[in-house]
């Protein structure tokens, strides 16, 4: 049976979740990706590097540039995390920002996050007051899915994790063991 490593990098609590998910459904080994000795990752047939995604940037996506000799063989998978609804677009155009450079292929999945300002740091409430203040500017009908979420969560506390998000990734997971 093939091994399967979960690395993980979870700023406000949502990818966390999602890979606390992951591991009831999966046997794998599980690490937060900053402790992690890459030179260990030669153990492992499939790496899901799981991680948050602010401003188009994915979290964790340096782990994988700094680490290509290790993992470039290997089965690998991103499971991202956002505040924004689904929107199979915007998560191409973040694949497309983050990981063009990848010299393997790399299988992109998302997951809806957490939208909480009272546990926001202050730069990152800061960042969201000022992208909704330039957003009030704009027409309601002409936003795109993240410009609405940004409205809708607006100074409420918002979870919207949900084990369904896992499912494709489970299912790759399971039809590459």
């Amino acid at each position: 049976m093939k091994k399967v490593l979960v690395l993980y990098q979870s700023k406000y609590g949502a990818t966390k979740k999602y890979v606390d998910m992951i591991k009831k459904e999966i046997v794998c080994d599980v690490f937060e990706i900053s402790s992690f000795q890459f030179n260990n990752a030669s153990n492992y047939d499939i790496i899901v590097f799981a991680s948050g995604i602010y401003a188009n940037g994915i979290s964790g996506v340096k782990y994988i540039k700094k680490n290509i000799e290790y993992i470039k063989n290997k089965k690998v998978c991103v499971f991202m995390v956002g505040a924004s609804p689904f929107d199979k677009k915007a998560v191409e155009l973040v694949k497309e920002h983050n990981l063009k450079n990848i010299p393997f292929e790399i299988t992109v999945f998302y997951g809806r996050g957490i939208y909480d300002e009272n546990i926001m740091s202050f730069k990152d409430r800061t960042l969201c007051k000022m992208l909704k203040k330039s957003l009030q500017k704009k027409d309601p009908t002409t936003f795109e899915p993240w410009m609405k979420a940004i409205f809708e969560a607006s100074e409420k506390s918002c979870d919207w994790t949900d084990r369904n998000y896992v499912n494709p990734l489970i299912e790759y997971i399971e039809q590459n063991i």
